[in-house]
């Protein structure tokens, strides 16, 4: 009888992961499109990766290159997108992984971003102004060494994240167990929490509707393997990135927000001197000052 009780209780066990990842996957519904505009398949290595097209194609274009989270997408970029496009041309990509890209189960790492900005820039844009957030920006300041970029626009840029814990993407990879993690990583509750800790100074701006899309992007066939990578360190850069936009032979201009704490201003000081470029910093603003003071960042940066 104690067999047949531990037996089952141990079925019982491991099909309660199951069933819940099973009906979390059932509530993400297919993602809409985060931006206004015409929407684009570009085919990249294996993926379709996403994209979204907006503004006159005889205006300068402006590459929008979303940073890197669980939750990550060109909806980033929102606030900023239809500004832009009213005189620019501007594209904003789903990075491979993210949005409404394909997330197929390969080696994610910083060349393969790095590569796959610099190929999408050759292929999509012209002699455009790129603009990246965050990690990604070490990305396009890797890619630009080599290629059509007229300007870099660089918001909150890094080259790490956690350090180095490799077992952790091993983890998460896990047909089970690791969905059943990521998904507690990728909560509602989660996102909200990491957004009101790091990434935005006011909570007002975590909108209901900002957090549902995020939840459905992280809840999409294959969510978890690009952040997988990212949350073990995976993704990290290992440029120097002040001296890489030192050598560059384009403006760059680098965004901070004035109460950021993972990367304070300081080290955006620090940087702008390194690389000789122009700071702004936005008061009121954390890890994303286009998003809390988008007004703001296009009147002084792109107007």
């Amino acid at each position: 009888m104690k067999r047949r009780l531990l037996a089952g209780a141990s079925a019982l066990a491991l099909a309660s992961p199951v069933i819940a990842n099973t009906y979390l996957a059932r509530q993400a519904e297919d993602l809409e499109p985060a931006l206004s505009g015409t929407q684009h398949t570009f085919h990249w290595r294996g993926f379709d990766v996403a994209y979204t097209e907006a503004g006159d194609a005889d205006d300068p274009d402006v590459l929008l290159l979303h940073g890197i989270n669980a939750a990550a997408s060109s909806q980033e970029w929102v606030e900023l997108f239809d500004a832009l496009a009213e005189d620019h041309h501007v594209i904003a990509p789903d990075l491979p992984g993210f949005g409404s890209s394909e997330r197929h189960p390969v080696t994610y790492d910083a060349e393969f971003y790095t590569n796959f900005v610099s190929e999408f820039a050759a292929a999509i844009t012209e002699d455009a102004t790129w603009v990246a957030s965050s990690l990604t920006s070490a990305y396009a300041a890797a890619a630009a060494e080599d290629a059509d970029c007229a300007e870099l626009v660089l918001i909150c840029p890094t080259t790490t994240t956690m350090g180095q814990r490799p077992w952790v993407q091993t983890l998460i990879r896990l047909p089970i167990l690791g969905q059943t993690l990521f998904n507690l990583v990728a909560s509602k509750r989660s996102i909200r929490h990491f957004s009101a800790d790091h990434s935005y100074y006011d909570e007002a701006e975590i909108t209901d509707e900002r957090t549902d899309y995020e939840w459905q992007t992280a809840h999409q066939p294959g969510a978890r393997f690009a952040p997988a990578a990212f949350v073990s360190g995976a993704l990290d850069s290992d440029i120097d990135l002040g001296e890489t936009l030192a050598a560059l032979d384009v403006p760059v201009t680098i965004v901070w927000g004035n109460d950021a704490d993972i990367s304070p201003v300081s080290e955006g000081r620090k940087l702008a001197k390194e690389a000789d470029a122009k700071l702004f910093v936005f008061k009121r603003a954390k890890l994303l000052p286009h998003v809390e003071r988008s007004e703001k960042v296009f009147e002084k940066v792109f107007a």
